[in-house]
């Protein structure tokens, strides 16, 4: 009985390939009093590992968190393995505003000790009192409220790159942070403001709601469903979009536009910028925002160490990283020293305040067709490997290279082999090879640019 993963992300991102199916990216989240935690996460592997579900996914004794991708065909035999537990009967399921095929390359389904880590040992506090849920419309409309104050619950990395007009966004790294500095900074305001809160899909507003009300909040209100459920509703309603910016999201994506507002900047020259990487250097792999500039000149990495690390042979890289645990660092976004430009503002106050200033408006995108996917790097020399499914690629043409952590890449190419020959032109069935100066991944896409 298969209980975890037996592939390689760089296998399982092969398969999804070859199986050409639609994939649909999606979370959802419940409070519940689950019994038996590790009996219920091992039901939920066998029930999804056979739908092709994959995904990251916590559960606990107080519910179950989860942001998933799944054939398109599988949706609604998905539904029903969730819809045998009472407790997710009619679940909200939060699709994706963006999709991608890659968003997720394993099914990790974790028991934990909470769903959402908040810190708090206080067996009084009843998760399940909570404040009041706002749809897209009256949001809006609470938002122009003079009396109203409102708090992004998420993270510094997540409101950095999008976020409501007139919220506040505490300075922190984790959800835990937030609870005690919101609490002390809004403190006089239990009676006389209403608090309106926010987060990506609605599961940390859940919580927090439920806690500020502990507190003594009167007023406490949240968006349904988060970022993700209203922007479903502003598209389908003809509202006013008042979140500008992307919505960060927790998978290869790293982010989903919402509007085509660029509210934060490179964090290695300060260009407006929204486009989060992470460091090519596995020994790194620190998550910072890098425009396509910084990209090219930096190869990727957030520092000239790193660069001088992934030009060291492979054997001499590994030995630089053994033993080296940097999870911490793949969400420390802006806050390590060897980022030149950095985006929290000089403050002495737990609040970043909006500033008044002007969004950047995203630039037209750029007119191209697909010609295929990488398949290949070979670090030494710097070379790309690509197999060409459609279309056809010459010497002279300017082709864009688009993935999760390359980003987007362009170059006009100079020379190349095809089938290893050198050769003018490599069509449909080709495998091509050129000089590249910066690192592709397994599947980065392949386009040429039209004029």
């Amino acid at each position: 009985m298969q209980l975890y993963n037996t592939l390689s992300a760089e296998e399982r991102a092969i398969m999804i390939d070859d199986a050409g199916k639609q994939r649909l990216t999606l979370s959802f989240y419940a409070y519940a009093q689950i019994s038996d935690p590790t009996q219920f996460r091992n039901e939920l592997f066998l029930a999804w590992n056979s739908l092709e579900v994959l995904g990251r996914i916590y559960v606990a004794h107080e519910g179950i968190n989860a942001q998933l991708s799944l054939p398109a065909d599988n949706f609604y035999a998905f539904k029903d393995s969730i819809e045998v537990y009472d407790f997710m009967k009619g679940i909200r399921l939060n699709i994706a505003v963006e999709h991608n095929d890659h968003s997720f390359l394993k099914l990790t389904v974790k028991v934990r000790d909470k769903i959402v880590a908040d810190g708090l040992v206080d067996e009084t506090f009843d998760v399940t009192n909570i404040g009041i849920h706002l749809k897209a419309k009256e949001f809006n409309e609470l938002l122009e409220d003079p009396n109203t104050i409102v708090v992004d619950m998420r993270n510094h990395y997540e409101s950095e790159i999008g976020h409501f007009t007139k919220a506040i966004k505490p300075d922190v790294d984790t959800f835990r942070e937030s609870l005690p500095i919101i609490e002390e900074q809004l403190a006089e305001h239990k009676q006389d403001k209403k608090l309106l809160m926010y987060c990506t899909g609605g599961i940390r507003c859940e919580k927090a709601s439920a806690y500020f009300k502990h507190k003594g909040f009167e007023n406490v209100y949240q968006l349904e469903g988060g970022i993700i459920e209203y922007t479903r509703q502003v598209k389908a309603e003809g509202l006013e979009s008042k979140f500008i910016g992307k919505n960060f999201v927790f998978d290869h994506r790293l982010g989903e536009r919402i509007t085509d507002d660029i509210v934060s900047q490179c964090h290695q020259c300060g260009a407006p910028c929204d486009i989060h990487t992470n460091c090519v250097n596995e020994g790194c792999h620190l998550l910072f925002i890098q425009c396509e500039e910084c990209a090219t000149a930096m190869e990727g990495c957030c520092s000239q160490e790193c660069v001088r690390v992934i030009h060291l042979p492979e054997e001499e890289q590994k030995a630089i990283r053994r033993g080296i645990k940097n999870g911490n660092k793949i969400f420390k976004k802006g806050k390590s020293d060897v980022l030149t430009f950095k985006n929290n503002e000089e403050t002495h106050s737990v609040f970043v305040a909006d500033k008044p200033k002007t969004a950047i408006k995203k630039e037209p995108k750029v007119k191209k067709i697909y010609i295929g996917k990488g398949t290949h790097f070979f670090p030494k020399p710097s070379i790309g490997q690509f197999l060409i499914e459609e279309n056809e690629i010459k010497i002279g043409d300017t082709v864009l290279i688009k993935g999760s952590t390359t980003g987007e890449q362009k170059l006009v190419i100079e020379e190349m082999l095809v089938n290893d020959l050198a050769q003018e032109k490599a069509v449909s069935g080709d495998t091509c090879t050129f000089k590249l100066p910066f690192r592709i991944r397994l599947s980065d896409k392949l386009y040429k640019i039209l004029d």
